[in-house]
């Protein structure tokens, strides 16, 4: 591995009680860059992190994808000089991905066991459906109109195939717990939301959720995407079953690498519905000249922590190197520290926008990434205008979306209700 592709010393001190691997890694993250403009974490530049992207114009976009930090870009540069120079990555990317698989962990207070790579937020709610045999019968799936559309799309695909899903809609910008409540009912084998709502930043009471579905006899699944990064999440605390996310949000990082989180309890429920070498613990053949005798051509032995359950055959790697400096950068930040930071920005928005005619869809009281107004004829109205002035949001026909993130300002907010006004 070459001395400058790991993240900073600083974040080698900070968590060497976390990572029981990899001397040559170690090694690595004691010779890089520190110093240098752009790639200092916490410690060097507080909130606003604005000199830790490259950022043009207003963008109060995190919401839709997250711009990569310097940091993390020059990570994955050092990865491709790696990777052209011939180096032999097989045994450095897997150390670099067990060093962010627990740095992950350590993000949601799991265990580094109960953590599974997956290409996609998608890929790892489709897992734990197949794997809990899903639609198989007609047992009850129940979800909420504020999941991911995908996950809608899904769930109306198992309604078809003869799942009994009960949809749960919104009351006043918001999924009522109680409404919830009414629709897990005893028969109930699975409860799936989206922790963070992509629509409008509803946040889930997700610890009370599970509370109501264990009590029924139901498991649990969050997409986190929208909230992991964004918002404190402690997965043993609030007790959820499973959890997937993608890695290119608040998590800082790219595409086609994400996490899914199984209670460690909970995967002897699951069963195996894709297979490959990843799986394996062991492997002997009987085949080939010296090799042993046996009773059959080969002998496979499957592993029995999460990841053996659900990783398959090749996976990305440049994603890697820059999740091992962003999740660093977050557990050194604090994601307390992060959301505590935002709130005001989000709380002018919240007072101001209203006044102007914009119809807030998201509770006052919400502490998420994300705000949204609804205006007919959304994005025929605001976006010649936004675009004129340098200002980023995501626009939708009728309504608007707002997701400031570490790299913006009271300024950044003050100017989009400027233009808005």
């Amino acid at each position: 591995m070459p001395n400058n592709y790991s993240p900073s010393r600083r974040s080698l001190l900070s968590l060497l009680g976390v990572l029981p691997f990899a001397p040559g890694l170690l090694n690595s993250l004691a010779k890089n860059q520190a110093n240098e403009p752009g790639t200092g974490l916490v410690n060097d530049n507080p909130l606003p992190a604005r000199d830790q992207f490259a950022i043009k114009g207003t963008f109060l976009n995190a919401a839709y994808t997250h711009p990569m930090s310097i940091g993390s870009a020059k990570n994955i540069k050092s990865y491709l000089d790696f990777r052209m120079a011939n180096g032999k990555a097989a045994d450095t990317i897997d150390q670099d991905r067990n060093t962010a698989r627990t740095l992950f962990a350590r993000l949601i207070n799991a265990d580094a066991d109960e953590i599974s790579w997956v290409p996609s937020t998608m890929a790892g709610e489709n897992l734990v459906v197949n794997g809990l045999g899903l639609p198989g019968t007609a047992a009850r799936i129940v979800t909420d109109a504020y999941h991911f559309d995908g996950s809608l799309y899904l769930y109306s695909e198992m309604a078809r195939q003869g799942a009994d899903v009960k949809m749960v809609m919104p009351k006043n910008n918001k999924i009522e717990l109680a409404d919830m409540d009414a629709a897990i009912t005893s028969g109930t084998k699975l409860v799936a939301v989206s922790l963070v709502s992509m629509i409008n930043g509803f946040q889930h009471d997700l610890k009370a959720l599970c509370d109501i579905a264990h009590a029924k006899g139901a498991l649990v699944y969050a997409d986190i995407i929208q909230a992991v990064g964004a918002v404190p999440i402690d997965v043993h605390a609030i007790g959820v079953d499973f959890c997937a996310c993608a890695t290119y949000k608040w998590l800082m990082g790219d595409f086609g690498a994400g996490f899914l989180y199984v209670r460690k309890d909970r995967l002897p429920l699951i069963k195996r519905s894709q297979f490959g070498y990843r799986q394996l613990k062991d492997m002997q053949s009987h085949v080939f000249p010296f090799d042993a005798a046996g009773n059959a051509p080969f002998e496979f032995v499957q592993g029995d922590k999460t990841r053996n359950y659900f990783e398959v055959g090749t996976l990305g790697n440049a994603a890697v190197p820059a999740l091992i400096y962003s999740l660093n950068y977050l557990l050194q930040t604090d994601v307390d520290n992060i959301q505590k930071y935002r709130q005001p920005l989000l709380d002018k928005l919240q007072q101001e926008l209203p006044k102007l005619g914009y119809q807030p869809m998201t509770p006052t009281e919400s502490t998420s990434p994300i705000v949204s107004f609804a205006l007919q004829g959304a994005e025929k109205k605001l976006h010649q205008k936004l675009a004129a002035a340098g200002i980023n949001i995501q626009l939708y026909e009728n309504r608007f979306r707002v997701s400031p993130s570490v790299y913006n300002t009271m300024g950044d907010i003050e100017h989009l209700v400027g233009v808005l006004s």
